[in-house]
């Protein structure tokens, strides 16, 4: 996703929690940040399998 959308996105999750209460703020937004970790470990994981799998020992 470039730049521009990931801004974009995240301006409407921030519009969209607007009405929620506090608490529920920080539990939507600390999932988000745990599966955005997930998902980035995940990539890391995956290129570093294919650059070994690529270079020989």
């Amino acid at each position: 996703m470039s730049g521009t959308g990931k801004s974009a996105a995240l301006l409407l999750l921030a519009i969209g929690l607007l009405p929620i209460s506090g608490c529920a703020v920080v539990a939507v937004a600390d999932a988000v940040v745990t599966t955005a970790a997930v998902v980035v470990k995940t990539g890391v994981k995956a290129t570093g399998a294919v650059i070994g799998a690529v270079i020989p020992d």
